[in-house]
């Protein structure tokens, strides 16, 4: 059994970084793709980005890419995302999640992973 508990969201400016932590405990995550989704209220959990379970390979979404940076720490058991130039649309609850599968058409599923964490709330003002 992972379990996953995110940490770092807040509310911060249009403009503004954050950087979110997920801490993996119960068992080590380093044999485990991890990403992070994002749900927004009245919208579908959507991918955001991820990361292979070596750190060689990540991945992600168009509307991130290029302001979001992952990664992750085997050592530590923990996996971060970077977020900077946020914006407005950019605010949701933002969730940490492990899976056994590798590659991008399963890393950008939701369904595919099989551990979640209890999600952080990231809010940007305009």
């Amino acid at each position: 059994q992972v379990h996953l508990v995110e940490s770092g969201g807040g509310l911060v400016q249009a403009g503004g970084s954050l950087r979110l932590s997920c801490a993996a405990s119960g068992r080590t995550v380093s044999g485990y793709g991890m990403g992070w989704f994002r749900q927004a209220p009245g919208k579908e959990r959507e991918f955001v980005a991820a990361v292979s379970w070596s750190g060689d390979s990540t991945y992600y979404a168009d509307s991130v890419k290029g302001r979001f940076t992952i990664s992750r720490d085997n050592a530590k058991n923990t996996v971060n995302l970077q977020m900077n130039s946020l914006k407005p649309e950019d605010t949701a609850l933002y969730y940490c999640a492990a899976t056994r599968y590798y590659g991008s058409n399963y890393y950008i599923t939701p369904s595919k992973y099989a551990y979640w964490g209890q999600g952080t709330q990231v809010t940007v003002s305009s």
